[in-house]
């Protein structure tokens, strides 16, 4: 984890040639280095000089000879304010587009200005297909949704539970038990969504990002674990004291008695100082002026340039605070959510999971849905546009469908990175062929497990009383570490309750991934929130904060992982990556837990999910300014839609924004 010293100095010296690149003669280049360096002058520079000599990706065709300027060559001076509007949902005059959206989610399209009923073809069935489908049906308009899932709605709104829209199968031992394979925190600060979840009266809980006592659920604990470079500290205690962990990461100066948090909020704010406390257009200035000074910058660049971070202290926040995996990606991406949502908001979760909004919003237009349709082909003749479309079955050669929809427009809600493979006829313009080319979609996998029993929740003699209700002794034994093999997994009688025996032979394999640590740490005795390791799982929550009636047992969200730390567990089939994922928990959390372990686990890879094609856009550096400004246009009867379209990718309510947004245009355009 610990990596050499390399600080803003060291990039101007003599190491550094006039190309901007590490000089050969000089000590080799750390990856972040090359990170920094290539990420600030051969990127910025290398796409602009398109009349000059061939180049490739790694050699400009011109060569920089000083540091990039603060705007790269080649940008459109207007992007800067699209951007800066689009992050902000305000119109061309600098007035919020929230309350029209509003307006529309509560009570239809406006009936003024609206166009003769037309056939609108919807591509995508995640919850901006479907909110889209329900407003523009709602006014007369026919509506048509293309699905490629021969099952299931929502996109990346996924349950794993019992029944549903989709009929799912029972997925844990516990048949209460459900878990959010994708959204699972619903910021009360997203106000389309939260008009949603009122319009439906769904019923929803506080999500707790920060765990409380389990007997009086109001008061802050934060005693869970954090498990880091060796050290084992609850959170409280390192609030108290940081010099225990940061020292394990060299860090020095003031720094190393602050908190991850501390100091990366106090690095955000030389961005945060040009936006705090504006309105109207100076708020759209203060965005541009963000965009411009670091829109094309990694937040790496950003940590070490801006807040003279060294490389000692990144790692402790990026480790911490969960920017290791995405310390190459655009500095934006990370600040717009420091930006956008407030510290103080709080979360929710819908009982009964996410996927409820989903049946609210499939239920009126379910009649209009075709399941198992993927589009392969988009044309437009004429006032005519056909979307060609093919079952599962089809294109794997073993029969199935094909079905050519036709209307008077359509609203493309499908990732850009599946996008890629759909054609178009005539090809649209090629800003928007390059933004589908090229506009970074990420990896986030998420590794769910089952146990009988809410361990987390237990003080040290519940924990007592449960194991030596499995072998006498046996609580001493957990606690003394003497118990080196994995027999007891699933030994607990409310496993057996649940109808599961675990195989002697799983119990064997099992050893071998067992943590070689000496003795269990103490209990943790909290309800929700979750754990920070630097293991494979990083980071660790308990799902469901507040307990199932009926239900005795619990989910925990063993591993949540994004970009490079997702691509680790993509690697593995899904059933490889249970035990690993429980070994990890055990490493912050102790051995004992294994005793309610069911083996009933559920994992989500959405890289590897072929309805998905990734988490979400990710930008990378100046992707912002040089893609964003194509991505939501329209292109004559096709429309663009899905969070993607918006500046709020993985967020339900960046999907929101864009259904509204497009179903505006199509209704009165």
């Amino acid at each position: 984890m610990n990596t050499p010293d390399l600080t803003t100095a060291d990039l101007a010296t003599s190491d550094v040639t006039a190309s901007g690149l590490p000089d050969a003669n000089s000590a080799p280049p750390t990856r972040r280095s090359v990170v920094t360096v290539t990420g600030a002058t051969v990127l910025a520079a290398g796409l602009t000089a398109a009349t000059a000599a061939p180049a490739t990706a790694l050699s400009p065709v011109t060569t920089p000879s000083a540091a990039p300027a603060a705007v790269p060559r080649g940008t459109d001076p207007a992007a800067y304010t699209t951007v800066a509007r689009a992050i902000v949902v305000f119109d061309k005059n600098d007035k919020s587009l929230v309350p029209s959206y509003l307006k529309a989610i509560e009570s239809g399209l406006p009936s003024s200005g609206a166009r003769a009923s037309k056939r609108i073809l919807i591509v995508g069935a995640g919850p901006a297909g479907l909110l889209a489908a329900d407003l523009l049906n709602r006014v007369g308009h026919d509506v048509v949704v293309i699905e490629a899932n021969d099952n299931r709605v929502g996109g990346r709104i996924k349950t794993f539970r019992k029944g549903g829209h989709e009929n799912g199968e029972q997925p844990f031992a516990d048949p209460a038990q459900y878990a959010e394979a994708g959204a699972m925190r619903l910021p009360e600060s997203h106000p389309l969504l939260m008009a949603l979840i009122r319009k439906f009266d769904l019923p929803r809980q506080e999500f707790l990002l920060v765990d409380v006592e389990v007997d009086n659920p109001t008061k802050r604990a934060n005693r869970t674990w954090m498990h880091i470079n060796g050290v084992h500290m609850r959170k409280a205690e390192y609030e108290e004291d940081p010099a225990k962990i940061n020292d394990t990461f060299g860090v020095t100066g003031p720094n190393r008695t602050r908190t991850a948090a501390a100091i990366l909020a106090d690095a955000l704010e030389p961005a945060h100082l040009l936006i705090r406390g504006k309105e109207g257009s100076a708020l759209v200035e203060g965005w541009v002026k963000v965009l411009k000074r670091y829109g094309h910058w990694s937040m790496y660049r950003y940590l070490t340039e801006v807040a003279g971070l060294d490389t000692r202290t990144i790692d402790l926040v990026g480790t911490v605070q969960n920017l290791t995996s995405r310390l190459h990606l655009s500095f934006l991406h990370s600040f717009l959510g420091s930006a956008l949502i407030d510290p103080k908001t709080k979360f929710w979760e819908l009982k009964g999971g996410t996927a409820k909004l989903v049946d609210a919003l499939y239920a009126p237009v379910k009649g209009k849905v075709r399941l198992d349709r993927r589009a392969v082909r988009i044309e437009r003749d004429g006032g005519t546009v056909r979307v060609h479309t093919v079952s599962e079955d089809c294109q794997t050669g073993k029969g199935g469908t094909t079905e050519v929809f036709e209307g008077d427009e359509v609203i493309v809600t499908v990732p850009f990175s599946g996008l890629r493979h759909v054609a178009f006829d005539p090809p649209l313009t090629y800003g928007k062929r390059r933004a589908i080319t090229e506009l970074h979609y990420d990896a986030a996998t998420k590794v769910l497990l089952e146990f009988s029993q809410r361990w987390w929740e237990f003080t040290e003699q519940q924990w007592e009383e449960a194991l030596d209700s499995i072998e006498d002794g046996l609580y001493t034994r957990y606690k003394k570490g003497q118990v080196r093999d994995g027999r007891h997994l699933g030994a607990h009688r409310t496993v057996r309750d649940l109808g599961v025996t675990v195989p002697g032979e799983l119990k064997e394999c099992f050893g071998a991934f067992r943590p070689a640590v000496l003795d269990d740490p103490e209990a943790s005795h909290v309800r929700g929130g979750g754990s920070v390791s630097d293991n494979a799982n990083r980071f660790m929550f308990f799902e469901h904060a507040h307990p199932m009636e009926g239900s005795d047992g619990g989910i925990v969200l063993a591993s949540y992982s994004w970009s490079d730390d997702a691509l680790k567990w993509d690697a593995y089939a899904d059933e490889e990556r249970y035990l690993r994922a429980l070994a990890g928990v055990q490493a912050v959390f102790g051995r004992r837990c294994e005793v309610f372990f069911t083996t009933k686990c559920k994992t989500q890879s959405w890289m590897r999910d072929h309805y998905a094609y990734g988490e979400a856009s990710v930008l990378f550096p100046g992707q912002h300014t040089e893609l964003f400004p194509d991505i939501p246009t329209s292109e004559g009867p096709i429309h663009f839609a899905g969070c993607h379209t918006s500046i709020k990718p993985a967020w339900i309510e960046g999907a929101l924004e864009s259904a509204v947004r497009t179903a505006l245009k199509v209704h009165t355009g």
